[in-house]
């Protein structure tokens, strides 16, 4: 993911004023992902439940794994899609992940496959 984002001069231009880490829980696990100016410049393990974000967004491995495909199916395109079906959780200051809404989905999605449509990655 860091990769990806960094290299894509588009989402970083998108989020040069995204300052902050959050949690992307994957199934048991949850990642801190560390922004600095629209660059991913950090992801780790959490391993403390004191280690927060602004905010997290988590969900299953297979509901990831199903919004990653390179074309998602219906309610697994978007995480707004994911959030009233109960597939999608998300915490916390929810104000600057709405500010730049469009970056952290852009960002998330970025690890679908390369035949997705450009809103894909």
């Amino acid at each position: 993911m860091q990769k990806r984002v960094n290299a894509n001069g588009r989402l970083v231009h998108q989020g040069r004023w995204v300052n902050l880490t959050f949690v992307l829980g994957v199934g048991d696990d949850d990642h801190l992902i560390t922004i600095a100016a629209g660059k991913i410049t950090k992801i780790r393990q959490r391993h403390l439940p004191t280690d927060t974000g602004s905010f997290s967004i988590r969900a299953s491995n297979e509901s990831w794994a199903r919004h990653w495909q390179a074309v998602p199916p219906r309610d697994y395109h978007d995480i707004f899609a994911m959030l009233p079906k109960g597939i999608v959780t998300i915490d916390g200051a929810l104000l600057p992940l709405m500010q730049n809404l469009q970056y952290f989905k852009d960002i998330i999605a970025v690890m679908r496959g390369d035949k997705g449509d450009e809103n894909g990655g």
